[in-house]
């Protein structure tokens, strides 16, 4: 469910330089991970006797990222990623500096060219070009029942009405309202295609990014409901009448959810999302995500058996300490990893604890314990489900089945379930739906996937 790329916020040891060279200025380089290519940008400052800096990654559209520490002596720079047990050190000789970056017991060479390299625009043939005929709205509006802000784009057919209107709901992850990836934005293209076709689209950017604000700490997929929730209030409160939700991955999860509680909702596509509890989906996910990258059988098992004691152990918990008695059951299967027999102990026990930060954090702990089927159980309105036979990270076979379960214990007689062969997790046309593939492919979205999702909700009458 988690969208698949390295997570890149740096932190910078900052120290009183002495140096010959400086390490000021712009400083690019390309970092190879499992075949995705990740460009990143570091603007280094000097300022009086410390160092600032800020970090672009073009690719994930991260701009202006704040680092906070950095450490350079002897023409030896080392970044330290503390957060994910991560870092980088290199040697400064001329404008370039030769290094390599470490996480979680693997390396990659990255070496980093003075001056800012600008990232070559990957070709994305879908992506929407004016000009456009049919009308384009950016809005914002109150969620009542949190308090925070939500900020968005409406498009709407232009001298038609009474036609559908759907709210798109992002994947897991901080996503903008094109739930934009790897120069892909998915949503701008589907909404787009709506559009012309007659179905108006409203996408909005989650919490703390875009236009939206940040709302209270500690946020879960049900308080993001509570988001979907108020945009379906906002657009009935428009004159819309005929609403509803298209979600993608964890929004596959959260449209039912949301139709569960709001009588305005009149049906959902459902992209990719869940129909087996997540503790199961993330097992499977992690078998068939490490076999896509190259390992071997008995590799992906291994992991997989790793990270199910993981889950296990959180979806039956229920004392009041989760971070504290998780750690142990982390730092075993980390010191179990092949990844991390050279690494010394101190920096294992500094791994356990980020990732166990990471795992025991409110939005992990709802969302490993979460069952759809207590969802798509109840729900009889007209419900599209759909899955490419190559996602390998939300399980097309055990999720549509778990699905199709759940609406026939609904007595649902208004669904339809699709496996679309060849496509993968974003709905692209992929040889192997490994993650190293979505940048590699032009494609954002196979005119297939919005065909079939267009044609179902133009047949949806209110």
């Amino acid at each position: 469910m988690k969208k698949i790329f390295v997570s890149l916020l740096l932190l910078i040891i900052i120290n009183v330089p002495s140096f010959s060279q400086s390490v000021s200025g712009d400083w690019s380089g390309e970092l190879e991970v499992n075949g995705i290519k990740l460009p990143l940008v570091f603007h280094i400052q000097q300022n009086g006797d410390s160092l600032s800096a800020t970090m672009d990654s073009p690719a994930q559209g991260a701009k202006d990222i704040k680092v906070d520490k950095t450490t350079f002596s002897l023409n030896e720079l080392l970044m330290e990623l503390k957060s994910l047990g991560a870092n980088y050190k290199g040697i400064l000789a001329g404008d370039s500096i030769s290094g390599t970056f470490s996480q979680m017991g693997m390396k990659f060479p990255l070496t980093l060219k003075k001056g800012r390299v600008e990232a070559k625009e990957p070709n994305r043939p879908q992506m929407p070009k004016p000009p456009f005929d049919y009308n384009i709205e950016d809005l914002s509006f109150i969620n009542q029942t949190e308090g925070n802000t939500l900020a968005g784009t409406l498009t709407t057919p232009k001298n038609k009405k009474n036609f559908p209107v759907v709210v798109m709901i992002t994947g897991s992850g901080s996503q903008d309202r094109d739930e934009t990836l790897m120069g892909h934005k998915p949503f701008w293209v589907i909404a787009d295609y709506f559009t012309k076709n007659g179905i108006g689209v409203l996408r909005m950017d989650d919490r703390a990014v875009g236009g939206s604000s940040k709302g209270k700490e500690g946020a879960t997929s049900a308080d993001f409901a509570t988001d979907i929730d108020a945009a379906v209030s906002f657009l009935k409160s428009r004159g819309y009448k005929n609403i509803g939700l298209t979600g993608h991955s964890e929004g596959g999860m959260i449209a039912p959810i949301v139709a569960t509680k709001n009588k305005d909702v009149k049906f959902l596509v459902v992209m990719a999302g869940p129909g087996i509890p997540i503790d199961r989906l993330m097992e499977l996910q992690t078998y068939w995500v490490v076999k896509s990258s190259g390992a071997t059988e008995q590799a992906a098992k291994k992991s997989a058996e790793d990270n199910k004691v993981i889950y296990d152990f959180m979806k039956n918990y229920r004392g009041n300490h989760l971070q504290q008695d998780l750690e142990p059951f982390v730092l075993e299967a980390l010191k179990k990893s092949d990844e991390t027999k050279k690494l010394p102990d101190d920096q294992i026990k500094m791994m356990a604890n980020q990732q166990t930060k990471i795992l025991s954090s409110p939005w992990f702990e709802y969302f490993i314990k979460f069952n759809p089927q207590d969802y798509l159980s109840k729900l009889k309105m007209p419900i599209l489900a759909i899955n490419g036979s190559l996602d390998v990270q939300v399980t097309p076979k055990e999720n549509l089945e778990g699905i199709r379960q759940a609406l026939k214990k609904a007595g649902n007689k208004k669904s339809e379930i699709i496996e679309l062969a060849g496509l993968n997790h974003l709905f692209q046309e992929a040889k192997t739906g490994a993650p190293s593939e979505y940048s590699q492919i032009e494609q954002t979205i196979s005119p297939k996937a919005l065909e079939i999702m267009t044609n179902w909700i133009l047949k949806q009458k209110k």
